[in-house]
């Protein structure tokens, strides 16, 4: 009966796993940023506990979206398992360094997947996973935007105060 279903598949085997790792990835990435929002709460940072709620959310979005195309496309999609997720940080700025880290992780990941894609010429999951690439792109930017804050900034006396007002502040504009 399995190999029946896979027949009827639109997406191999291997990209179905590689999908369904993302979902993983996207799950813990919104569990990752829920916890940073709690953090950022309980230290007095309140627009940056907003923005990571927000963050959290679009995190989840994008889960389900891939959860979605997986089952669109005649595959099995597997409810993630999530875990080992961080909840105390050292500082307010490695919370930002860890949100960059984890934004460039999730890039490299559907990299990955389109690399495949382009192997196997997949061309209707290059087509779903070039939106994701874009919001890639503006993740990316959001976070090192954040980041560059404490450069411009600077931590001492109320910059951290500062800081926090300004990341609900960022916004990506580029149409290109």
């Amino acid at each position: 009966m399995k190999d029946l279903l896979r027949i009827k598949s639109l997406i191999s085997a291997e990209i179905e796993g590689l999908l369904n790792q993302q979902v993983k990835k996207e799950a813990y990435s919104s569990s990752v940023y829920l916890s940073m929002a709690s953090w950022c709460n309980r230290n007095g940072y309140d627009f940056s506990a907003d923005y990571f709620f927000k963050q959290a959310e679009e995190e989840r979005t994008h889960q389900l979206k891939f959860f979605k195309y997986i089952l669109d496309m005649g595959g099995n999609s597997l409810s993630p398992e999530v875990s080992g997720i961080k909840q105390e940080y050292n500082s307010f700025r490695e919370v930002f360094e860890e949100a960059l880290d984890q934004e460039i992780s999730v890039t490299n990941s559907i990299k990955n997947i389109y690399a495949r894609c382009m192997k196997e010429q997949d061309f209707v999951t290059m087509e779903f996973l070039n939106w994701f690439l874009k919001e890639q792109r503006e993740e990316e930017y959001k976070a090192r935007r954040a980041l560059e804050l404490f450069e411009v900034i600077g931590e001492e006396g109320t910059g951290r105060w500062q800081i926090d007002k300004q990341v609900g502040e960022i916004k990506y504009n580029s149409e290109a």
